[in-house]
């Protein structure tokens, strides 16, 4: 009797996929760099563009610009905001995957329920007390503790038998988000008028005033995040099927809790500390994601990452062309697009009574 060889079509179909939306992520994304790089008041062709950032890499190029204005618009303003702008809505779109996998519930995400509130009162904290102990990382420090004690509220307050309610972790991100912002309105009533205006654009959401020395301390915190996404990606697969079938398989099931939840607060606090509340893209993203991929968390780590970046291109870029002479509060784009995402996806969690997409 001769053995049957099956072969794992469907492993390779996945991959295939896999790697169909990864090359379109990318492309993707290069095309809205390109376009956001050279669009605003004042204008650039591509050819420009791409001449100003091979001059700025040492690449001698036909292409160099004519006049000085062109490199310091791309370089001193446009490039920092739009590095920024990737940075965040990766680190808010992978602690999104993380939180959905810790909680086993799509619905979890930290603008919902709170933790970017919190990250925003801790940031806004540091300021309005002047704090400045650590020197540059006092505010994302502020932030990150701020971020760490909302998501570990929403975790321990809504985790019931071993699993989370829909409407407990609801219900909780509506105290911790209330809870929050009364703290930032009280905060605004003691701050100068300099703290008032910084405390006002982290609850707007905006990238405008992007630095080069502030990505050079989200880069760590977001690197380091997204690597230890990508870590326990094999684990949160195992944690997915029931947190007694994980021990059994050699998860260290509390351990991994600790890590998720301080990973998460790390990549709001990274998101938040410089760019204020920008909602909805960790709940966007791992979703579509998820829904085109599947529940493994590698591919939808990587996929979530690149999708969350190409979401705030794109809402920046928007939020700068889209009025003549204004910058919209990207926070108000996202949520225009998250509010009803999140509405459908709440009705259509219920008809499926909490089952995954």
């Amino acid at each position: 009797m001769t053995a049957e060889v099956v072969t794992p079509v469907p492993a390779r179909r996945s991959w295939s996929v896999f790697t169909l939306v990864i090359v379109g992520l990318v492309v993707a994304l290069i095309a809205t760099c390109i376009i956001s790089l050279g669009s605003g008041q004042y204008a650039l062709s591509p050819s420009q563009i791409i001449g100003i950032l091979l001059q700025a890499m040492g690449i001698d190029t036909a292409w160099a610009p004519e006049q000085a204005t062109d490199a310091g618009v791309i370089l001193n303003i446009r490039l920092p905001r739009l590095v920024l702008g990737l940075l965040v809505g990766a680190a808010l779109a992978v602690s999104g995957v993380l939180m959905q996998a810790i909680f086993g519930n799509p619905l979890a995400d930290a603008g919902v329920v709170g933790v970017s509130s919190g990250a925003a009162l801790g940031a806004a904290a540091s300021l309005t007390f002047g704090f400045a102990t650590l020197g540059m990382w006092t505010t994302p420090a502020f932030a990150f503790v701020g971020g760490l004690i909302a998501v570990l509220l929403v975790y321990f307050i809504s985790r019931s038998g071993g699993r989370t309610e829909v409407v407990t972790l609801l219900l909780t991100g509506i105290a911790i988000n209330a809870i929050a912002g009364a703290g930032l309105a009280f905060l605004t009533f003691l701050g100068t008028t300099s703290t008032r205006e910084q405390i006002v654009f982290w609850q707007l959401g905006s990238l405008n005033g992007a630095l080069w020395p502030s990505i050079a301390l989200v880069v760590p915190l977001v690197v380091i995040g997204i690597a230890v996404a990508i870590i326990v990606a094999h684990q949160l697969d195992l944690f997915s099927l029931g947190e007694r079938t994980a021990r059994h398989l050699g998860v260290r099931v509390e351990r991994l809790r600790i890590v998720v939840i301080v990973t998460v607060a790390l990549l709001v606090c990274a998101a938040v500390a410089f760019a204020g509340i920008i909602g909805f893209v960790g709940l966007v993203i791992p979703h579509l994601m998820r829904m085109i991929l599947g529940p493994a968390h590698l591919p939808l780590v990587i996929s979530s990452a690149l999708g969350g970046a190409l979401l705030i291109a794109v809402a920046d870029l928007v939020a700068r062309t889209a009025v003549p002479m204004a910058d919209m509060p990207i926070g108000m784009i996202t949520s225009l697009v998250g509010g009803p995402f999140f509405l459908w996806l709440l009705v259509r969690t219920r008809r499926m009574a909490g089952g995954w997409a």
